[in-house]
């Protein structure tokens, strides 16, 4: 039998040629894939997300809320969607969302969005590229009339720019509606990139991106500077009511954070906080994120302060949240499903999600800081996860 995957090139996104996939896997691996072949998805609506279509990897779905979030694009009680396999963690946020219910809910607030592309471009020695730098800023007005050429939602904010040896790194910081972006800014910056190779004389070559964006990477350069929405989500939690749900108090949250805080520099982290990228996961997923760009979005900067009457305060920075609800996996079936339980399918719900995934993230922090402080954390899970 031919080892080579089966494929139509001029209709390859039909239940037959799935079918097809899927027994040449059975035969060249004695393997069953029943479960995968089961989905009520047509193949056709696939075509643009998945190449080789052989059928769905079927993710749990649980839900968590109300979740009670005052943000400006998001307000009111929304019930989310996370689709996870970690036994506890639906639990664990859904009492967070209950905690943050009672103390008035969860202020979200959005403030930054820049998705970027980052070319380099190459000269003979480093005074040239400093002067090229000079040229850019000058002639920003054109360079963003042609990378806006080729979309009607991108818009070019502004360009950074990086000098090293005799390169000069532009960093490329465009506004995208409601898409992630990361594929509209590449165009759009192509298009720019190869204008300037035709205005400007003296470089040697250019690559389209030379790796400031970090792409799918963590950086603090976007700790610092925002690649998607930038999103505090902070709340004030009455000390009697963090007794009462979580059986810890206040003050020992506070002390803990401090304890934390040098746990995490000794480590190394991009995170002072406990656990958002599993809040930030379990979403992405069922509303179909690019779940790869958890590697940035799960960067975050947790804080807390006490006030005069010893209720604490606790806020979470994410830094560089990529998210959508227009293009890519958005617009799968059960994706759909999922962004219209939140009503935040189509245009202009991009930062209704990011704020509702900021307050799901807050729901996550408080609870298992809580679990850790009362020691319920490894029973919670001897009684729901795996490990019973």
């Amino acid at each position: 039998m031919s080892s080579k995957i089966p494929r139509n090139r001029d209709n390859d996104y039909t239940e037959d040629m799935a079918q097809q996939r899927r027994d040449f896997a059975s035969q060249i691996t004695s393997s069953s894939l029943d479960n995968i072949g089961h989905y009520s998805v047509d193949p056709a609506l696939t075509a643009g997300n998945i190449e080789n279509f052989i059928g769905v990897a079927q993710v749990p779905l649980g839900l968590i809320g109300p979740l009670l979030v005052n943000g400006e694009h998001a307000q009111g009680e929304f019930y989310v969607p996370m689709a996870t396999s970690e036994g506890t963690l639906v639990a664990s946020y859904n009492r967070g969302a209950s905690l943050l219910r009672a103390a008035g809910g969860v202020t979200v607030s959005v403030i930054d969005d820049a998705m970027q592309r980052a070319p380099v471009f190459m000269f003979e020695n480093a005074r040239q590229a400093r002067d090229f730098g000079v040229w850019v800023e000058d002639n920003f007005g054109e360079i963003a009339a042609q990378a806006e050429t080729t979309t009607s939602s991108g818009k070019l904010r502004n360009i950074q720019q990086f000098a090293a040896a005799r390169m000069r790194y532009l960093r490329f910081n465009y506004t995208t509606g409601d898409a992630a972006g990361q594929n509209m800014v590449g165009k759009a910056t192509f298009v720019a990139c190869e204008w300037i190779m035709a205005n400007y004389p003296g470089i040697q070559r250019y690559t389209l991106s030379g790796a400031m964006d970090t792409d799918k990477k963590h950086s603090q350069l976007n700790t610092l500077h925002t690649r998607g929405k930038r999103v505090v989500a902070e709340v004030t939690i009455p000390s009697g009511l963090i007794e009462k749900v979580m059986g810890t108090t206040a003050e020992a949250l506070y002390k803990a954070r401090a304890v934390n805080q040098v746990g995490g520099l000794l480590a190394g982290s991009i995170n002072t906080g406990a656990h958002s990228a599993n809040g930030i996961t379990a979403t992405f997923i069922a509303t179909g994120q690019d779940v790869a760009n958890v590697a940035e979005s799960s960067a975050a900067i947790v804080y807390a302060d006490l006030d005069d009457n010893g209720n604490y305060y606790l806020s979470i920075t994410i830094p560089s949240l990529i998210v959508a609800t227009y293009g890519g996996g958005t617009g799968l079936p059960t994706q759909q499903e999922c962004l219209k339980l939140l009503d935040c399918s189509g245009a202009g719900k991009v930062n209704k999600l990011a704020e509702i995934i900021g307050a799901t993230v807050m729901a996550g922090e408080i609870s298992l800081m809580s679990a850790v402080l009362a020691g319920d954390w490894v029973t919670s899970h001897d009684a729901l996860g795996r490990n019973r």
